[in-house]
């Protein structure tokens, strides 16, 4: 998915605002599996769009412990990591509403704080512990 000079614009203006640096990490593989070379490549454009991102790439068999410490099981992967590990993952290739979605994702892992009302806060802070959230999509 080789991005648009618009599109570059919005996510170069859109990163602006991005408090802390975001560490992009793509999981492939030497022979890439399906849509890995594709998810490396639109890492690799994302990450170009801002001096706070960075990539690091990784072949998820060779550098299996790495996998295990960010919890990745699959490929392709791609983490999103702010100041700390919100435990932000893409499974497949982020095209896309999921492009949207991982721009966000990088936008709210760079920031200051969450991005969501004080009723909110208040209904998660009872919530008592992590929760797992996983949410899969299907193209239609």
């Amino acid at each position: 998915m080789a991005l648009d000079e618009g599109m570059k614009e919005k996510l170069i203006s859109g990163f602006e605002t991005l408090a802390h640096p975001v560490r992009l990490v793509v999981f492939t593989q030497e022979h890439e599996c399906r849509y890995c070379e594709e998810t490396r490549l639109l890492a690799q454009e994302v990450a170009a769009a801002s001096p706070s991102l960075s990539l690091d790439v990784y072949d998820f068999l060779a550098d299996g412990e790495k996998a295990a410490e960010l919890g990745v099981d699959k490929i392709p992967a791609l983490a999103v990591i702010g100041e700390k590990d919100y435990g932000i993952r893409f499974y497949g290739f982020p095209t896309g509403y999921e492009f949207t979605s991982l721009v966000e994702a990088i936008k709210t892992a760079g920031s200051d704080g969450p991005v969501v009302s004080a009723d909110s806060l208040a209904s998660l802070r009872k919530l008592g512990g992590p929760v797992h959230v996983q949410v899969l999509v299907t193209p239609t």
